[in-house]
């Protein structure tokens, strides 16, 4: 009898204990939680699924399906469970075959989608989804057509604007198997502009850039903030101006703190110290130690590494800062490999570094990883786990048999030229800022099997790298007003 009674929501609910993550991986043991909610169609009760997880692509997600056994009534939900990311994402997806139009979106409902050639533009929507580009533009035509009679009869201006797309809209589906084949003409751009972040498109050319697809990173505006419930809309202008100031530090005040950290670093390394400071996990949120010190490259400059353990969760983070100045121009490193000593080499690399090895097909942009400092065998097997672990739409039932095996015989290549298996290889790290390194054994005199190209930084590169909004007009004289003061 006991089984028959009704669980009550409260006793439905899962209990986390003490370390326990309320987001865990999708597998097969993670199951949903059950509660009753109101049919909205029919007024009766109602089942909603509720499912907290984490997924490679979009981190943790909240998934919700509802069914009412009464009237039928089924939706679905997706939302996200992550907080708003450092800046907003804007993907360009240049869509020309069907295959493009197969792509898996992730879209947040914070997320507008925009078809610049149609001048058409969805506002962001009530609810987050899991969908394809094609789902996305069949969405969209649903929408549109739904109550066209009437506009026909009271505005008919408005039913023939609205035709007009929809017929653009229902041939932007038509597109041809591969590029130039019939139906190419109905080729076209969209862009799925999230200020959350938190939002993603596939990249069927994973792990290297995909030339369809372009992301941008943006700082977000007043009015974005506002959309996201960051800004309070009622509040005047100057007091959120303040409220802005007060939540960022001045830049002088942010560099002397900046210069007073790095002292106490070097003065730490030069005792042979580690500093270690608290820190929450990034991946559970507990409280963790984070560790922290200055190392000196030879014919190279001194560089900051972090560690991060979590004895909780057992995620392990390390990255390399590189201090100093600015360097005027880039640098571009080329080393051919020809045998398992050159795998044993150090390196850096730099977070605003991208890392090339084309016997590989292998091509990792800029931010990739992080700062690195290790050897080039190291850094090849860090670059196959994070891909073997994180790229999206590869694993699952969601996946392309052809694509995972593609990327399989990948990362095969990948461990065999770590193992030392495959040679020659040239790898190439270009960095515009000029704090990566490759190590030379030869040194001081010059390695044979090395070149460092030097040059110039284009707009494009100090635009990325935040340098063209510099501003050290009369620096010197106000620092010395201030010190005066």
């Amino acid at each position: 009898m006991a089984d028959n009674v009704p669980k009550t929501e409260e006793e439905s609910l899962p209990t986390l204990n003490a370390g326990t993550q309320m987001f865990q991986d999708l597998d097969a043991n993670v199951s949903a939680t059950e509660v009753e909610s109101l049919c909205m169609r029919c007024e009766k009760d109602g089942t909603t699924k509720i499912m907290l997880t984490r997924i490679p692509h979009f981190k943790s997600i909240i998934l919700l399906s509802f069914e009412c056994p009464h009237c039928g009534l089924k939706n679905n939900e997706v939302q996200s469970g992550e907080a708003l990311q450092e800046k907003g994402h804007r993907y360009e997806l240049r869509c020309s075959t069907k295959a493009d139009l197969s792509r898996q979106i992730v879209r947040n409902n914070s997320a507008s989608v925009s078809i610049p050639d149609f001048d058409f533009t969805a506002p962001p929507a009530t609810n987050s989804m899991l969908t394809t580009a094609e789902g996305l533009i069949s969405r969209f035509v649903e929408d549109l057509s739904m109550d066209q009679e009437q506009r026909k009869e009271v505005v008919p201006e408005v039913y023939a604007a609205i035709e007009t797309l929809l017929e653009k809209l229902r041939n932007s589906l038509l597109l041809p198997e591969e590029e130039g084949g019939e139906g190419s003409e109905y080729a076209f751009t969209m862009v799925v502009d999230d200020p959350s972040g938190n939002s993603y498109v596939e990249n069927l050319c994973a792990p290297n850039p995909d030339p369809k697809l372009s992301v941008h990173y943006y700082r977000r505006t007043r009015e974005q903030l506002i959309q996201l419930g960051v800004l309070n809309p009622d509040a005047e202008d100057v007091e959120q101006l303040e409220q802005q100031k007060k939540a960022h530090f001045d830049m002088r005040e942010e560099m002397r703190a900046a210069e007073s950290v790095m002292k106490a670093v070097k003065e730490a390394s030069d005792s042979n110290e580690v500093l270690s400071f608290p820190a929450n996990c990034s991946s559970c949120n507990s409280p963790c130690d984070t560790r922290m010190q200055m190392v000196d490259i030879p014919h190279f400059q001194e560089v900051i590494i972090m560690s991060t353990t979590c004895d909780n969760c057992g995620y392990k983070s390390n990255e390399v800062k590189c201090g100093g100045a600015i360097s005027k121009k880039g640098k571009r490193i080329t080393l051919i490999i020809e045998d398992k000593e050159d795998l044993s080499r150090d390196i850096l690399k730099s977070e605003t570094s991208s890392f090339n090895v084309p016997e590989l097909d292998l091509d990792m942009v800029a931010g990739t990883l992080g700062g690195r400092f290790t050897t080039i065998e190291g850094l090849l097997r860090q670059v196959h786990d994070e891909l073997d672990r994180r790229v999206p739409f590869l694993e699952g039932d969601s996946a392309v048999q052809e694509r995972r095996q593609r990327f399989e015989k990948f990362l095969s290549r990948l461990e065999d030229a770590a193992d030392g298996k495959i040679f020659p290889l040239t790898i190439t790290v270009d960095d515009p800022m000029a704090h990566s390194y490759i190590q030379n054994i030869y040194a001081p005199d010059p390695d044979p099997n090395m070149t460092t190209v030097v040059y110039e930084r284009t707009f494009e590169q100090n635009e990325d790298l935040g340098l063209n909004d510099i501003n050290v007009d009369n620096y010197a004289q106000e620092e010395e007003q201030e010190t005066k003061e």
